[in-house]
């Protein structure tokens, strides 16, 4: 067999092959391959990374073919920083970045560090997500933002970097569904609106807590006259189930609105 190259099969007797390399006391897979050519190429290939620090995290494009550009990120991680870690990140100076194929570089902050090294990235129709416990929950989930959220409306990015996920970067607007911030004559309020056939204001409120819960309370009375539609509803942070209550029944939604609905149960 050529150097660094084996070859193995598949539980149906296809032959495939699998090249590793060994560095600094760590055994590292490179992956698996259709030909043997491919696999001793692959090791020549992260031979030739961890030896050659003029190829870096800046030209590593053009020198990583055929070893996935994946593992490439890992061994020049491991090379500069002397740590290996199995999804393709790459240690910077108080942050670190997360290389996903076709999106480009994400910035974490090293609080994540070990997260997204235990759970790999992943994109499909523009939604960035990882898999866990079954589930697939956004990237932006971790920064208490909804999947429903919209950019510039709902959350921001204090650069202009969409890809930069530094908790300083992220500004969080709107926390709730069916909530929006408004500032009026310097005043912020915040308007809780429920959509149906059309969009019905609920109220304007002093918190976008207290917006919430009228959302929440506009929504139980949609589902309870026979609106056929699963409303999200929101969980408050910010109240006991106390002070819920108390706010819940303090709520009044607008006449209008209970007249509209009043065509659901007829």
């Amino acid at each position: 067999m050529k150097k660094g190259a084996y070859q193995t099969t598949k539980k149906d007797g296809t032959v495939y092959y699998r090249a590793n390399i060994t560095h600094a006391g760590r055994h590292v897979s490179l992956g698996s391959f259709d030909s043997e050519d491919d696999a001793s190429e692959a090791y020549r290939i992260a031979h030739r990374l961890y030896a050659d620090k003029d190829i870096t995290i800046l030209n590593i494009s053009d020198h990583h073919k055929p070893l996935s550009f994946d593992k490439a990120v890992t061994i020049l991680n491991h090379r500069d920083h002397g740590i290996y870690i199995k999804t393709p990140i790459y240690l910077r100076t108080g942050y670190f970045s997360y290389f996903l194929k076709g999106v480009g570089e994400l910035k974490f902050d090293n609080d994540d560090l070990f997260y997204y090294s235990e759970h790999r990235i992943l994109v499909h129709d523009g939604h960035i997500y990882v898999n866990d416990f079954g589930m697939q929950y956004g990237i932006l989930a971790r920064y208490g933002i909804k999947n429903f959220a919209v950019a510039g409306k709902d959350y921001a990015f204090a650069n202009g970097d969409s890809l930069d996920f530094r908790y300083q970067n992220i500004i969080v607007i709107n926390r709730y569904h069916g909530v929006t911030k408004k500032t009026v004559a310097g005043r912020d309020r915040y308007e809780a609106k429920i959509h149906i056939n059309g969009e019905y204001l609920i109220g304007r409120f002093s918190s976008d807590a207290k917006a919430a819960v009228a959302y929440n309370k506009a929504a139980d009375a949609a589902t309870d006259a026979g609106v056929p539609k699963n409303f999200i509803q929101n969980y408050v942070v910010d109240y006991t189930a106390k002070q819920y209550a108390d706010v819940y029944s303090e709520i009044r939604l607008p006449e209008k609105y209970l007249v509209y609905l009043t065509s659901f149960s007829q």
